[in-house]
């Protein structure tokens, strides 16, 4: 949607990116900016910055920038044009509706709107005798009706298109219901509900939109669990169920776990801080959400062996991230002679609350799960077992940055298998002596090879001419630090080799040709946040202000020089380029002269 200008400006002055960043990541002044931990990658060491003079921000980490509405896209995943709504809303501005939205932006709250009313009606079929099936299942798992009303629990028919016929009868077409993932196409064109005879659980993102729904269902048959597909407006590794309520909590961390009815019964106990990952592994941007509401994750997943692969999976994606993470390990349960695995629901349902509530006191921090896995793959009375347990555990320790930390647990590791704490220091410190050497060797071979370094990092972006992209970079610095330099130029976008810089040549051009000012958020409208981010890590590069015009001049030069060849180069033919390739390497053996 393209917003007017005026509009855009007052937008920015009514929402100064220091304030809109700062109130969700902590913020320090420093030179000139400010900064702090980057809220889009674990980091313990801030690489993050906002420049409140020029309104912007960057990360030095994982290279992401933009202005203020690109922050709200990637902190809050929405769209340009819901971005745009949440900051008017946030400084009670009117938002223009004189011209229409895109059609993403259209479908995206089509959408939301149509998942709104699926969610409403499946609440209304559990309250009516059509939901008793799906009733008499949540009184067997003991779910209370109070509980179930706060998660908006609702049920699916054992029918082929009760939600088709319902939503259709509001307005809604096939094709959006689809898009929605709420119908499936058969082979034959026809449509039939995907979720049926289910407990549905719709998913809510943390600013009260039905962005999907999860199922389970009620008898034997396959697949037991059944969430939405992605969608435009549900991303699982965007979403948490449960934190909608969760963020809530006076609870000083969130609950992790497995299951969708897992959290639902931690709630009904008690712990109204649990949340879990769509049928997924926890995912890095599920940790930049629950940076928000957090700094103290519990790891609660099941005791068996997905169950700890998963708690694994995770710790790697937290272990250098401003989480303190603790595991929680449910002990298994004793039926019939034999320990069967269990998760939160059965252990609240078995054990009760209050032993949920011990071992949640109890819970181990990351490093002391890790030992634990570690220790239970030896037989420790043998020695063998106990070379192998010191080599792994070195490789472990070894990557714990805190000398204090690293010397308290390689202690503690010595005393588990009965070494002396001498002997096992002198294995972790030849450990983090080969890790560090490793380090040192990768970024030798970074260094060198400085053309990897100056292209950037995603692979869509990279340059094919990289003496002609350095110097387009050249051109959009000037033109973002004096336009007025660029008066009387008359160079072209088709000149640029980078399809992007040329892009946002092209942007900026037409900025200057109608004597407007260069705006973040106004960019954020026409470029992608890759794009976006790709730029502003360009602005971040030095550039001499009193030597700007020989440096125009140098820029122009370059890129007309490679223009010049790349036109002479799509002139030849290839016919006869490839006699002389074969000349060569028959007058020269196949060896290069």
């Amino acid at each position: 949607m393209a917003f007017p200008q005026s509009f855009l400006d007052e937008l920015a002055a009514r929402n100064d990116i220091l304030d809109v960043v700062g109130s969700y990541v902590s913020l320090q002044p420093k030179g000139g900016s400010y900064w702090g931990c980057c809220p889009f990658h674990n980091e313990k060491t801030p690489s993050f910055h906002v420049l409140p003079d020029r309104q912007y921000y960057h990360c030095f980490g994982c290279k992401k920038g933009g202005g203020v509405i690109n922050f709200i896209m990637e902190i809050e995943n929405l769209s340009y044009p819901d971005a745009v709504r949440f900051l008017a809303k946030r400084a009670n501005i009117p938002v223009p509706e004189d011209r229409e939205s895109d059609g993403a932006d259209r479908l995206r709250r089509r959408l939301l709107d149509l998942n709104r009313d699926a969610a409403r009606y499946y609440y209304d079929i559990l309250q009516k005798p059509e939901g008793a099936a799906v009733q008499a299942y949540l009184d067997r798992r003991q779910i209370r009706r109070g509980v179930a009303t706060r998660f908006g629990m609702g049920a699916a028919q054992d029918g082929w298109d009760y939600l088709l016929r319902a939503m259709t009868a509001k307005g809604y077409t096939k094709q959006e219901l689809l898009k929605a993932g709420l119908i499936v196409e058969n082979k034959k064109g026809g449509f039939y509900d995907k979720f049926r005879n289910r407990l549905i659980l719709p998913v809510v993102d943390v600013r009260g939109d039905v962005v999907g729904f999860g199922s389970r269902v009620i008898d034997k048959s396959e697949p037991k669990y059944m969430n939405t597909s992605e969608t435009p407006v549900y991303s699982k590794r965007r979403v948490l169920y449960g934190l909608n309520l969760a963020k809530k909590t006076k609870r000083p961390n969130i609950i992790l776990c497995e299951g969708n009815l897992d959290v639902v019964t931690l709630h009904q106990a008690g712990f109204d801080n649990a949340v879990a990952s769509m049928g997924t592994a926890l995912t890095v941007e599920q940790t930049r959400l629950l940076s928000r509401y957090t700094k103290e994750l519990v790891l609660c997943y099941d005791n068996d062996n997905a169950g700890q692969l998963a708690t694994q999976r995770a710790l790697d994606i937290l272990k250098n991230s401003e989480f303190n993470v603790r595991v929680l390990q449910l002990p298994r349960r004793l039926v019939d002679g034999q320990y069967i695995k269990q998760d939160a629901d059965d252990f609240i349902k078995f054990q009760g609350p209050q032993a949920f509530e011990n071992l949640l006191s109890g819970s181990e921090n990351g490093i002391e799960f890790r030992m634990a896995q570690v220790a239970g793959k030896f037989d420790l009375t043998k020695d063998d077992d106990r070379i192998a347990y010191a080599d792994e555990i070195s490789q472990v320790l070894s990557t714990l940055q805190n000398a204090v930390e690293r010397e308290v647990y390689t202690v503690r590791a010595a005393e588990t298998a009965g070494l002396t704490p001498e002997a096992l220091r002198s294995e972790v410190e030849r450990a983090c002596k080969r890790r560090r050497y490793k380090e040192k060797k990768a970024q030798i071979r970074r260094e060198l090879n400085p053309s990897a370094t100056l292209q950037p990092e995603r692979r869509e972006l990279r340059y094919a001419n990289l003496r002609s992209a350095l110097a387009e970079e050249g051109i959009l610095r000037l033109m973002m630090r004096d336009d007025d330099l660029l008066d009387g130029i008359s160079l072209q976008p088709e000149e640029f080799s980078s399809p992007v810089l040329g892009k946002i040549y092209a942007l900026l051009s037409a900025d200057r040709a109608a004597g407007r000012r260069h705006s973040m958020d106004a960019l954020a409208g026409e470029l992608s946040p890759e794009e976006m981010s790709h730029f502003v890590d360009i602005l971040q590069k030095p550039e001499s202000v009193s030597g700007a015009k020989q440096a125009l001049e140098d820029y122009m030069r370059i890129i007309r020089e490679e223009s010049s060849r790349r036109s002479g180069e799509e002139n030849i033919d290839p016919l006869l380029a490839a006699k002389d390739k074969f000349k060569f390497k028959k007058g020269y053996g196949g060896k290069n002269p």
